[in-house]
């Protein structure tokens, strides 16, 4: 009887003990503080060229311990001018804002304008006859289900600056600087090359 007594002591002071550390810890000035911010702030509108060890350039420089800035929310461009292709092949981008368009299985906003046979009504870009063909390359007489929802490969571009530069140079760039190069380079006449020694033939 004696050692249940002094066993249920020992837990109720131990239990006693574990609630004041909790309860003291949770009333240190660092518990349950929010992040920090960065002490500079970061113009989240400004391209960020990472430094040598920074790995994570969409971060724009704030430390993994500190929340960044958020960036300003970009402006939809909708100055309804068709914009060049950055590669063959590339879904054209969309020129205006789609805010409000309904584009789910019972309706697609887009078909109104961009539909073969509205388009000359509203002076829009038909869809590509390759979107009116199915899975077998026959021709619809309605927009394939497989490309029935524009937004899948076609967006609206923002005027936000890029968070991580790119280099990128479509083919047509690549193909044509040889050509620039030879036509600004002045024109040299080249030494001969002296043909390699034939082997003397064995008597």
């Amino acid at each position: 009887m004696r050692n249940k007594l002094w066993t249920a002591v020992g837990v109720a002071v131990l239990m006693v003990l574990v609630f004041v550390a909790g309860w003291k810890m949770g009333q240190s000035p660092g518990a349950g503080a929010a992040p920090k911010a960065a002490s500079v702030p970061i113009d989240a509108r400004a391209i960020f060229v990472p430094e040598s060890g920074q790995i994570d350039a969409l971060r724009r420089g704030v430390p993994v311990d500190q929340e960044g800035h958020p960036p300003a929310i970009a402006r939809v461009e909708n100055a309804d001018l068709k914009r060049v292709r950055a590669y063959p092949m590339q879904p054209p981008t969309i020129p205006h804002s789609i805010d409000g368009y309904q584009v789910d299985r019972n309706s697609n906003r887009c078909l109104l304008c961009h539909a073969r046979a509205n388009a000359a009504t509203f002076q829009a870009p038909p869809v590509s006859v390759t979107h009116y063909m199915d899975r077998d390359d026959q021709f619809l007489a309605t927009i394939s289900p497989r490309r029935y929802f524009c937004n899948q490969c076609h967006v609206v571009q923002t005027d936000a600056p890029v968070l991580v530069t790119s280099q990128f140079r479509d083919i047509d760039s690549v193909l044509a600087q040889p050509a620039t190069q030879a036509a600004a380079a002045p024109a040299t006449a080249r030494p001969a090359t002296p043909a390699p020694a034939q082997p003397a033939a064995k008597e």
